[in-house]
């Protein structure tokens, strides 16, 4: 996730045939604007990820993709990035800490003990 000049470093640094991932932007001013001389030079390509409006229109493919990936979590093969974990009564801290950006990974609210 970039923006503003991270985004024309980072098409800058692909090796050829490269591609660039655009997921969202995090920092910058507004929706930077991609140069198609830069997309020549080297045979790269920009491509927006927009998994969560894809999901939602193709009827069946989440549960394609948990039935893919929990297989792999489960053997350690993918390990999720756990940040913190919260009792439930913690709710609140666990939403003020990602509100206010100091959360890293995946929080994890307990609702069981």
């Amino acid at each position: 996730m970039v923006g503003g000049d991270s985004f024309t470093d980072s098409l800058r640094v692909l090796a050829t045939q490269g591609r660039l991932l655009v997921i969202g932007f995090a920092a910058g001013q507004g929706i930077p604007e991609v140069k198609v001389n830069r997309l020549l030079l080297n045979n790269v390509d920009v491509r927006g990820v927009g998994w969560g409006a894809y999901a939602m229109v193709t009827p069946g493919f989440m549960q394609q993709q948990w039935a893919e990936l929990l297989p792999m979590i489960e053997s350690g093969i993918v390990r999720p990035p756990l940040g913190a974990t919260y009792a439930f009564e913690q709710f609140a801290a666990a939403l003020t800490d990602l509100a206010e950006r100091r959360a890293t990974g995946k929080l994890v609210v307990r609702v069981h003990d």
